[in-house]
């Protein structure tokens, strides 16, 4: 889908909040979407801008996230709240989503600067991209999950169990699927985009629905 549908100018809220084990990858989501020409602007939620965790230094990560989108960070309720009002991205992706953030999503709970933005994104139908990492996605969260699914402009990057043994309720995001599902989302999130793309696209998109589908279905099909 990427080969015929650009990121090249798309403005993008990068939304980080604390599951600290994924910051490493989430960080070079970053990079790669920079490298596909999209207008990066990050935002952190509280625990992730100010808690220190053996996996990242929190001043580390507020650098090192400055240094790849070139712009200030959003960290602070009233620093996200104007999003909506400025139209300030045209899609926002949330990675990682924890169980707590989504919990707030589900519950219409909008206290912390990643909540906001996207309470204030979504006042344009504009899309949403959650990127989730969570240890009770098949537990106390599968019903949020399963309520955000069914929300009007809120999208998932598929996700799998990561360790089915050791931890058999939890649930991770597929990094290498992260792009084409913001692709994936922008087509069918925005008519003006939807109109104007070729076949091809659409074949991509049942393509990449399809094969969401099986890794759902089976987790196994990733380490495969």
């Amino acid at each position: 889908m990427t080969d015929t549908f650009t990121l090249q100018g798309k403005r993008i809220g990068f939304a980080m909040t604390g599951s600290f084990c994924t910051f490493a990858k989430a960080l070079e989501v970053a990079e790669s979407l920079k490298s596909h020409g999209a207008e990066l602007t990050a935002i952190l939620s509280q625990n992730a801008d100010a808690m220190d965790t053996r996996f990242m230094r929190a001043a580390d990560l507020r650098d090192t996230l400055q240094a790849i989108t070139e712009r200030p960070l959003i960290r602070t309720l009233n620093q996200a709240e104007p999003i909506g009002p400025t139209k300030m991205f045209d899609i926002l992706l949330v990675l990682p989503a924890t169980g707590n953030t989504l919990a707030k999503l589900a519950h219409g709970i909008s206290d912390t600067p990643v909540t906001m933005a996207i309470k204030s994104h979504l006042r344009n139908n504009r899309p949403v991209v959650l990127a989730i990492s969570t240890n009770d996605a098949l537990g106390a969260n599968a019903k949020n999950i399963g309520s955000l699914l069914n929300m009007k402009h809120i999208y998932f990057v598929p996700f799998h169990m990561d360790d089915p043994v050791q931890k058999p309720k939890s649930m991770v995001f597929l990094e290498r699927l992260v792009i084409p599902a913001l692709a994936a989302a922008l087509v069918i999130a925005v008519p003006a985009l939807t109109s104007a793309c070729p076949a091809s696209v659409f074949a991509a998109l049942a393509v990449f629905c399809a094969a969401s589908a099986l890794l759902l279905a089976c987790p196994a099909a990733e380490s495969a």
